[in-house]
Formats: C-alpha cells, structure tokens, sequence
C-alpha cells in the first residue's frame, strides 16, 4: 500500500495486515479482490445441474452454462476466478450488465421473477418474508432453474438482513424474519455478552443455517457506532464502543464468510458505511429531516465511527453498503485531510453517500484498502436520493457509479442504468469493473458450479438443538443486573414459597397482550411461583418496560424522544404506583439508552434486557443463571444530558457528566454489570 493509505489505516485501527493487488478491468483500476477460486489441482467442486447439460471430462464434471456443446473458460472451475470472470464479462450484453447491477426484494410468484430474470436480467434479489428453512430452500432452487434457463446461465444470489434475532417487531432494513432459524438475543444482547468465541460460533451457525437454506448473501450486521442515545436504530447495532464493535465485526466477517469465500460461505455486506450513527437529533436518514449526518466533534470519524468498518475489511468483507446520510458540513468539526477535502472551502460534498466519491472511492478503497464491491441502501434511486433530487435517473446512475457504487439496492428497472449508457452519460466500459466484482463474489461463493441446496437438510440444520443450546446460552450471558442492593433477586426456592408477584409489562398498545404471554410462561415454567392478579392481593412485583423510540409525525424536526413516558409507550405513573406499594424488581429492555431517572430509584433491583426469551430472563431471576452481562450503551443521567450530547460520540466519551448514577453509586455506563455476588 500507499505511504498515504498505512497512514490512514493507523488513524482508524489497523490490526490486521492488508495486502492490495492491483488489477485493470476493462480500462478502470480496482484493487483485486482475492481469489478463491478451485483451481491448481484441488478437490472438484460439488457440481449440480437441473436444466443444462454437463460436460465429462476424465471423472471431473462442469455445466454447459451456455449450452454451446464445449467447455469455455467461464464454466471451467479449474481455473482462477478472475480469467473466468475475464471470460464471462465480454459474453454479456450491456443490458445484462446493467441488470446484474440491481438488487431487488423478492418477486413475490414465479411469473414476477421470469419477468426479472429473463426480462430485466436481475441476479441478486432480497427475502423479506419468513418461511420455513425448508421452504426457503425449495424456492431458491426453483428460481434457480429459471436463471440456469437463460443464455448464459448466470445463477441468482439470494440476499437478507438478519433473521436470527428476537425483535420488538420486525423493521425494514434491520430484520424482516426471525423464528425460523436458531434464535439469539438482539445484536445489543450479543455485545452485551462480552463473549467473542460465542458471538463467532453465533456467525458460523447462522452461516450454515442460511446457506443450507439458499442464502448467499446478508445484508448485515449494522457494526456503525451508537453515538445518539436517540438514534432508533441503535438496537441492530453492537452498541457504543467502536473497539469492542471492531472485534465483533472481525468475528462475524470470518464467521459469517470463512477466512476466504467458498461454497459454504454467506458473503457479508456490512454496513451503513462510514457510520449512520452520527445522526442529527437521532432522526431516522430513511426520511428527509434525517437526513443529515453531523460530526461537531473533530476526529471523531477516525476515531469513533470508522473502526469496526476497518476491521471488517481488514477481515476480507466481501461488500459495504453505504449509509443514506448526507454528511453536513454546517455543524461538523474536521474530520478529513485536506486532501480528501471536496473542495477547498468544503469539507464534504453534501450528498447521500451512494454518491460521495470522497467518501467511498477517496476513502474507502483509496485509504481503507477496501476491494470488494459497494451495495447502495434501498431506495437511494427514488424516494431516499438526498442531495440529489434534482438529477434525472440517468443522471443519478452515471453519478453513483462514478462514486464507486456497484449495485443499487431494492431496484428491480434496469431501464434508467441502461438509458443513460445509451444517452452517454455512463460509458459500456464503465459498468464492467462493478460487474466484475459481483461476478467475482459469484464465482468464488461456488454458484456457478451448484447453487442447489437439499430443503429437507436445512430443514434439519435449522431445527438443530445444539444450536438452539448456544442461542439460549448467549440468552442468559446477555442479561445485565444493574442494581440489586435491597437483596430482591434471586428469588430463590426459600422467597418463591412465600412470593405473591404482581407482572404488569409497559409496551404500549401491546401491554395487555405482553402482560398475559408473560405471566402464562412463568405459571407454565414456574407453577410455584404464585402469580396474582391484582396488586393489592401482592407482596413484590415484576415490572417489565419494553419503550419504543417516538419520532413526532407532526414536528418532523422534533427530536427523537428516548425519555420514558406516554410518547415511549411506558405509564410512568404507574409503575411508581407499583413501586410504592411493594418491592418492584425493574426489567428494562434497552433498545435505547432510555431516560430512566423517574423509575430508576422506586425499583428494589433494576435488570437490562436486549430482547431475550423469556424463559433466560426466568433462570436469571430464580438464581438458575448468575448475571454476567454488561451494558453496550451508556444510560444517559437525564433529558438534559439527552439534550447536549454530541451525535459523534459515544455516551462513556462525553466531555460531561453524561451518565445515570444510581442511588448506591453506581454508574450505567458502558461495560457495567453486576452478579448477584456483588
């Protein structure tokens, strides 16, 4: 590398050594992604056809993808990726190029997905529904027969956001299933366990889950740094340290796609590169007002929010996805050199970052060694195209592809990539190097030769209990014990005998609902427990909040609002009419560093939760399980503390006295947790 791109590697974290490879594609220079191909004599590949024939040569097998009777280079798996991705661009007809260019969101029938395929030319396309692995199976394997139908019988990558995770409710662009697979506490719950040989084995069974399922590909994980306590998509991060987060990221890079991509990898796409984090007033960048990404603290983008990116390339990440923020200049302390300076006089060139060439191509590949491909978010083409609104769609491709972006995310036409080649603002030539490289993930994740999986094996491998044992053991490390000094917890055999617990759960609408599943799972786990009804028959209660971040629909500029009251769905007054009545053990779920300052001090023990089965959070306050875990968040001290913090940095780092101290001392801040020892 560069003198210039070590020095900026040393400025985020490098840890791990990167060698970049330059290699020239169709007149444009990328650095190589690396080659894993199964070449040089090695074991042949598992080789599967359903509609075209297969060429024998001695004992060794490979598709006629192109069905012309002999065996070209791009259907040779004894050869290195990229003299078949060599061979395979220059067969491809602009329009399949464009097309191969787009990701879409599932067609939702067959005759849908003939329409994208044979139509549109389209290979990569996200599930957002959530069938059984089974299921999942058999249909990827009939759209896979459409693609192997076409003329050059290019396979399909299937693509999803984490679906192996316990939501509140299922978000667009965090998780849209979950259940089917083995199931984990929330990406917070996973920091909060501290444990990186178990977050590892979580990658690599979700790994095997997917790819027996048909899954190629995740959109996933959010490793940006928590900065805002308001940002409401804190709880599919892995919480505010961006040094823990790069360890975490290391983890499921490797997990997830192996030391090298194969066929039994599941590329990663991590994102929302450079970091959605740093969100203005916490404000959701999938809407204008939020648009903006705000750094007023100087360095902080080396500092806090480039780190777990650095570490997931260093770990070979096959692409990123680039945040829809536009990042402001107005507001924002230096960040960059002057070198990687839009202009003189501007720091930032304010524009969403699918189309900020500084950021991604300057940055990214340029000072990161980044050298796999660039996966815009959804919608970045229409209804998300901050900064750009006024460009026509021509306009918008040929500037997101000079970027450095290479596919469009949740775009199923083609039509505009394709007429701005032929208005010439995009030139056929400059497609090829991001063809090139999703060609390359393609390639080397084994499709070409057998992109067909056995439903009734992920069926099996998503059934499996062993995987299911380590979920439940992530489960119970993940539970952090906050404050225990009145003794309430554990209820041991000797409390629970003469126990009378009131169980009243705060969600919102979904209070009466939740309030009912709870107390039936500890009569039906714990039938000694006394469960009653009212509280006036009770001795102690457990109360559970589960908040929701508010955005107001009315003042879209209004702050995020994370303080615990009406807006967040909980009944402040009554859960301190609990409080004054018994001995109230207090469960939060922390989505958020919620503002908890007026229940905090009612409660007997205080439990921080990050969407964990009920049945963990049962062993944990029966003594089953002693607390291990520890908080990723910092628990802001008030709504003032809210009100001054620093989008850019996170809560332990605040230049105040940002953090909630408790009555005995004790500070929620990152990394605290107690056991019941303590």
């Amino acid at each position: 590398m560069a003198k210039k791109s070590k020095k900026f590697k040393k400025m985020v974290m490098s840890t791990l050594a990167t060698s970049v490879l330059a290699t020239t594609v169709a007149g444009s220079t990328f650095a190589a992604p690396p080659d894993h191909s199964n070449a040089g004599g090695k074991k042949a590949p598992s080789v599967e056809a359903h509609v075209k024939p297969i060429i024998k040569i001695g004992q060794r097998e490979f598709k006629d993808l192109n069905a012309n009777g002999k065996l070209d280079r791009y259907e040779d798996w004894r050869l290195p990726t990229k003299m078949r991705v060599a061979d395979l661009l220059p067969r491809m007809s602009m329009e399949e190029k464009a097309g191969i260019m787009q990701i879409t969101s599932l067609g939702a029938n067959p005759d849908v997905m003939n329409d994208y395929v044979n139509n549109r030319n389209i290979r990569f396309v996200i599930i957002r529904d959530n069938p059984t692995a089974e299921a999942l199976a058999s249909r990827a394997n009939s759209y896979q027969e459409i693609a192997e139908r076409t003329r050059l019988g290019i396979p399909l990558v299937f693509t999803s956001n984490p679906r192996n995770h316990i939501n509140e409710q299922n978000q667009f662009g965090i998780s849209e299933a979950s259940g089917q697979f083995s199931t984990w506490p929330g990406t917070l719950g996973l920091a909060a366990t501290g444990d990186i040989d178990l977050i590892r084995d979580f990658a690599e069974i979700a790994r095997d889950e997917w790819r027996a399922s048909g899954i190629q590909k995740a959109y996933g994980y959010q490793i940006e740094t928590a900065t805002d306590p308001r940002w409401r998509r804190i709880s599919g991060t892995f919480g505010e340290d961006p040094t823990l987060n790069a360890k975490i990221s290391r983890e499921l890079v490797l997990g997830f796609q192996g030391e090298e991509l194969s066929s039994k990898s599941v590329a990663q796409t991590i994102k929302h590169y450079p970091g959605d984090g740093a969100v203005l007033n916490g404000l959701d960048p999938h809407n204008e007002q939020g648009q903006w990404a705000v750094y007023p603290t100087e360095g902080s983008l080396f500092k806090y929010q480039l780190p777990p990116f650095q570490a997931a390339i260093d770990a070979g990440a096959s692409s990123v996805m680039s945040y829809y923020n536009v990042p402001k200049n107005d507001g924002s302390a230096v960040q960059l050199p002057k070198e990687l300076w839009y202009s003189e006089t501007q720091q930032f060139e304010e524009v969403a970052g699918a189309y900020n060439k500084k950021i991604i191509t300057d940055l990214l590949r340029g000072e990161m060694g980044f050298t796999g491909y660039v996966n815009s978010d959804s919608g970045v083409l229409t209804n998300r195209d901050w900064g750009v609104q006024d460009l026509t769609i021509e306009e918008k491709f040929a500037k997101a592809i000079d970027a450095g972006t290479n596919i469009f995310s949740d775009n199923n036409d083609p039509s505009g990539l394709i007429s701005a080649v032929k208005k010439g603002l995009v030139d056929e030539k400059d497609l090829d190097p991001s063809v090139s490289l999703l060609l390359t993930e393609m390639f080397n994740l084994g499709l070409f030769e057998d992109p067909y999986t056995d439903p009734a094996e992920a069926q099996a491998i998503a059934d499996s209990n062993e995987s299911q044992a380590r979920a439940d053991e992530a489960h119970l490390k993940s539970i952090t014990l906050l404050r225990n000094n009145e003794k309430m917890l554990p209820l041991t055999d000797q409390k629970v005998a003469s126990t009378k617990l009131y169980v009243e759960v705060f969600a919102g609408n979904n209070s009466v609902a939740r309030t009912t599943a709870l107390k039936e799972l500890f009569r039906k786990e714990e039938p000694s427990l006394t469960i009653v009804e009212t509280l006036e028959e009770a001795n102690s209660a457990l109360v559970m909040l589960r908040p929701s971040a508010y955005e107001d629909q009315v003042d879209l500029n209004a702050p995020v609002d994370i303080k615990l009251g009406t807006n967040t769905g909980i009944n402040v007054d009554r859960v301190k009419e609990i409080q004054n009545k018994v001995p109230t053990a207090l469960v939060i779920n922390m989505n958020n560093p919620w503002v908890i300052d007026e229940v905090e001090p009612g409660a007997a023990a205080v439990v921080a939760t990050y969407n964990v089965k009920g049945e963990a959070l049962l062993d944990v306050l029966r003594g089953r399980y002693n607390p291990t875990g520890k908080l990723p968040i910092t628990v802001p001290a008030n709504q003032d503390a809210v009100d001054k913090n620093a989008s850019d940095v996170p809560g332990y780092a605040e230049s105040y006295d940002y953090t909630y101290t408790n009555e005995v001392g004790d500070d929620y801040t990152f990394g605290f947790g107690l056991s019941y020892e303590e």
